[in-house]
């Protein structure tokens, strides 16, 4: 690949400029096609372009690094080429290690230029080698990044969430966590549904996830947790696409390619 095409995501904009500018000693065959200022313009460039790097970083308003990878991820037909994904991060050392772990580089701000110029050589040699699979990279990241906030003194169900208290007009209705049939993200809000209900509550779907019984519910797409006890059956359509049929609503759910995974043998 003589001129590869890169993508960097930064919000900060003198980072971004810099990362360019150190790019451009580092490897002056990339092709910088442009600087995305957050998660949300990364995305629609990483679509519209489809550059073969993207450098992501992981804190940025709209989406993180780590929602745009999976996002793009989810929206990749099979087979199709994917970028390589580079994380900038000020993450401490515990999560450095879990992005080695997914095969997934990583550069700590600020970005020195030895660690940059190994980050380089890295990426041209995975450019001549077979693609893996992105959604299967960001599970995998997922997955050391959960077992390093476990190895930090998180305790698994340990005081996991019972109740969900939700304002109905001048009423708080208590909704025990397993009459739950999902979460999904609504705006600033959180649908709740019930088996015949739907309430709003103000908590992100990222704290509830947190709090929520990890035995039981499953995070499905970004905006979506389901109660396992609820799913009927998971349906593989012809593009390879899994979307959940539920006991006791009629609508279904779609997942992620990131998440497909942990249903494949239901």
């Amino acid at each position: 690949m003589m001129h590869p095409r890169a993508l960097i995501a930064e919000d900060e904009p003198l980072l971004a400029e810099g990362l360019k500018s150190a790019l451009a000693l580092a490897w002056p065959e990339l092709q910088v096609i442009a600087l995305a200022p957050n998660g949300i313009e990364a995305l629609r460039l990483a679509e519209a372009e489809r550059p073969d790097v993207v450098f992501l970083d992981i804190c940025m308003p709209g989406l993180t690094g780590l929602e745009v990878a999976a996002e793009l991820a989810d929206r990749l037909n099979e087979g199709e080429a994917v970028p390589r994904i580079v994380f900038v991060t000020a993450y401490d050392e515990y999560a450095l290690k879990a992005f080695d772990l997914a095969a997934v580089d990583y550069l700590l701000k600020p970005v020195g230029a030895d660690r940059l110029a190994k980050a380089v050589e890295r990426l041209k040699a995975q450019l001549v080698a077979p693609k893996d699979d992105l959604a299967q990279l960001v599970s995998k990241l997922q997955q050391v990044m959960a077992g390093g906030a476990a190895n930090a003194g998180a305790v698994p169900g340990e005081g996991a969430l019972k109740i969900i208290r939700a304002a109905v007009g001048n009423t708080v209705r208590m909704i025990p966590v397993e009459e739950v049939c999902y979460f999904q993200s609504a705006d600033k809000y959180t649908s709740v549904f019930t088996r015949d209900a739907e309430v709003l509550i103000r908590t992100p779907l990222k704290e509830l996830l947190a709090q929520l019984p990890a035995e039981r519910f499953r995070q499905i797409h970004r905006g979506t947790i389901v109660n396992l006890a609820e799913v009927a059956a998971a349906v593989r359509d012809d593009t390879g696409r899994v979307s959940l049929r539920l006991k006791q609503r009629k609508e279904t759910l779609p997942v992620s390619r990131v998440f497909a995974e942990q249903f494949r043998q239901m």
